[in-house]
């Protein structure tokens, strides 16, 4: 099993991956990665001592843009804001599931 095949799989939350690492999990190069953290459209990424770390959050978003800017061949800004909306939609969700709802 190669690496990109093992960033296929679950990432443990205490786990943290580079930005070449997330890249690759994402099917993208790594200047795109670095035009949306830019643009703030991956706030989750941290920066320590100017080293990128992701988390699973930011490789799921970063995954769902990929994939709304590929399959709806939507610029940035917009899938930044359709992922938000997803992201709220599954908060509430568990926050009813939560509340037996």
């Amino acid at each position: 099993m190669n690496e990109t095949e093992t960033l296929i799989g679950a990432l443990l939350d205490d786990s943290w991956l580079t930005l070449e690492q997330l890249a690759a999990a994402c099917a993208a190069d790594v200047a795109w990665l670095e035009a949306h953290i830019e643009a703030g459209l991956l706030p989750q990424a941290t920066s320590l001592g100017g080293v990128w770390r992701f988390s699973s959050a930011t490789l799921r978003r970063a995954r769902r843009l990929r994939q709304i800017e590929r399959d709806f061949d939507a610029v940035p800004e917009l899938a930044g804001l359709v992922s938000d909306l997803i992201e709220e939609i599954e908060r509430l969700r568990a926050q009813l599931a939560r509340h037996g709802l």
